[in-house]
């Protein structure tokens, strides 16, 4: 077959495939000229899931009559100062999108200049276009799209439902509203507006104020603000407690110079930031903003230009993880302020019964949690001997100190309800505390902190215990015994098909050390192919601290109890515990009064 030049209409229908994908890309190009435009305000409506109609009017400066008709050729742009693609400050660039669209569909604008007397009009239908001729309308750009389509009718049946391409158009417009929030926007549909958000006031709060009418009250009042500079780059926005989480990554926003984009590296990074505070399978709210030299990301590696590239990928995955973690530190032990259900439930680690957490277990052996547990000074001395049976407990509450203990931020133990739930007292609240949970996140803490300053601290077991194991698991625990070593368990082969473990980290007392090396096992069987251990440190420390925590069902002194609470206040993530789950819920006294009518 002989080679032949296309013609121009063949052209823009191919690249009009490429840059419209469906009704929510056509709204995506022409909010983004409007925003490049300088509005202050934006309207969009649609009609049909966008395939009907689609409107966009904007505030911005217009575009001169003389301009009009060259806006409508390809590869024509107000947007480039010269021809250095690295220089690129806008979010349309390729003059690209007006031409596809009236390619596929049927296109008019309207405009004014900010400095012209009157607007005009010039028509796109099915690449062909209309002389221009005079309209009414205030400065700014009034774009309208008709029949999407209609020049590619094979296009048609590959939408999807109405309902659907108008989810597609409303998450569009709410990451752009994101990521400026000094802006006006409307989505109406049909006749009904289904998006109103005022322009924030200039300052810190407006990017919040703007995050929180999109993502709800609850992000607004459990965001974590975040914030880095390194070497050029700047990352802004806000993180979510680690116990407020989706079952989807829904929820969370990233952007790059003001571009929304979904960009895996991105998200690893924030899989990675938040990995051992979040249960698997779930995922944190949030929103990132990340500024780069333009030099340093290549926003032009795809059409649509919802994917990046950077030039040094890894220190802005860095940047992200090391943000991210220094906000979840500084949070404390900060949890969810909302006590709406979440699915914990399936979140639970892959254990076996023998140490998974149930509430309604109280047949558990008590830990002996002596001063080698790593807490503070009051704290050891209030946790010694747990493998003991508790006092009168509302007899050790009243103590010399209680007054200042009502004054800390987890306030004051009154009591221990069914022998698993913490009630404390502040000045203005009433905190329950699920005491395993508690004990869990702060013994994890100690772990990795022991690791990271040398290793875990090894008690010598009197008598060693031997552990039986399926033979292929007995070989594969011992041949990592030097590396689970660096976990304070030392363990040997003994004979075929089980395994003698001589130390066990201190931090556990008397724990189960055959569910633990079971455990231990497991995990690395089933990452056989790519087990490092390093790389799974994190995981292999949570199944150990869920052994040497204080169980569900163990009855605490008061000493005790006000020990766990002060040693939460110390400790960086202990408002959620290994698994994600919060490990205490706040209820504040105007909040209980209003219950019983008060207020």
């Amino acid at each position: 077959m002989a080679i032949r030049q296309l013609p121009p209409s063949t052209v823009n229908r191919i690249a009009a495939g490429e840059v419209i994908e469906r009704p929510a890309s056509v709204v995506k190009e022409l909010i983004e000229n409007a925003i490049d435009a300088g509005a202050r305000q934006i309207d969009a409506t649609v009609a049909g899931g966008g395939l009907s109609l689609i409107r966009v009017s904007d505030d911005g400066c217009g575009i001169a009559a003389s301009d009009l008709d060259l806006a409508l050729e390809r590869h024509a742009t107000s947007k480039l100062d010269d021809d250095d693609l690295l220089a690129i400050h806008t979010l349309g660039f390729r003059g690209e999108a007006l031409p596809s669209i009236g390619a596929v569909g049927r296109l008019t604008i309207e405009s004014r200049a900010s400095d012209a007397r009157d607007g005009y009009a010039i028509t796109l239908e099915g690449g062909q276009k209309s002389k221009l001729k005079p309209a009414a309308l205030n400065p700014g750009t009034r774009i309208e799209v008709r029949d999407l389509f209609f020049a590619t009718p094979a296009r048609l049946k590959f939408m999807k439902s109405e309902r659907a391409e108008n989810a597609a158009i409303s998450d569009i417009v709410k990451r752009l509203a994101m990521a400026h929030p000094y802006i006006g926007f409307t989505l109406t549909n049909g006749s009904r507006t289904t998006l109103r958000l005022p322009a924030e006031q200039e300052g810190e709060t407006g990017p919040l104020r703007r995050l929180g009418r999109i993502m709800g009250d609850e992000f607004m009042a459990d965001a974590l603000p975040v914030g880095a500079l390194r070497e050029g780059l700047s990352l802004s926005g806000f993180g979510g407690l680690p116990t407020l989480h989706r079952g989807n990554a829904a929820m969370q926003f990233l952007f790059v110079n003001g571009r929304p984009v979904r960009d895996k590296l991105l998200a690893g990074a924030v899989r990675a930031a938040y990995g051992d505070f979040v249960p698997s399978g779930r995922h944190p709210m949030l929103a990132l903003f990340l500024d780069v030299p333009t030099q340093e990301v290549d926003v032009n590696v795809h059409p649509a230009k919802a994917e990046v590239r950077f030039r040094d990928a890894a220190g802005v995955r860095a940047l992200i993880v090391g943000a991210l973690r220094q906000s979840l530190a500084d949070a404390g032990h900060k949890a969810a302020s909302s006590l709406a259900p979440r699915a914990y439930a399936h979140a639970l680690p892959n254990a076996s019964p023998s140490h998974g957490y149930d509430p309604q277990r109280s047949n558990f052996t008590p830990r002996d949690m002596g001063a080698g547990a790593g807490f503070g000074e009051s704290a050891q001395s209030g946790l010694r001997g747990l493998n003991e049976p508790s006092g009168d407990v509302g007899a050790s509450l009243e103590r010399a100190d209680d007054a200042g203990d009502q004054a800390r931020p987890l306030g004051a133990a009154r009591a221990q309800l069914h022998d698993t739930y913490i009630v404390s007292q502040t000045g203005d609240s009433i905190i329950i505390v699920d005491q395993h949970a508690a004990h869990e996140r702060l013994v994890y803490e100690r772990l990795k902190s022991q690791l990271e300053n040398g290793g875990v601290q090894r008690q010598i077991l009197l008598i060693p215990e031997i552990v039986e194991l399926d033979e292929t698991l007995a070989d594969l625990i011992g041949d990592r015994a030097d590396d689970i070593a660096r976990f304070g368990v030392v363990l040997e082969r003994f004979g075929r098909g089980a395994v003698a473990v001589r130390e066990m980290p201190a931090l556990l007392g008397n724990t189960d050390i055959k569910g633990l090396v079971c455990d231990l096992a497991d995990e690395i069987a089933e990452n056989a192919e790519t087990f490092v251990l390093k790389e799974r440190l994190e995981h292999v420390c949570a199944t150990m601290a869920c052994y040497g925590s204080v169980r569900a069902g163990r009855r605490m002194r008061g000493e005790e109890m006000n020990a766990l609470l002060r040693d939460m206040e110390d400790t960086p993530h202990s408002g959620q515990c290994n698994h994600g789950r919060p490990t205490y819920v706040e209820l504040k006294l105007a909040d209980i009064e209003k219950l019983f009518g008060r207020r």
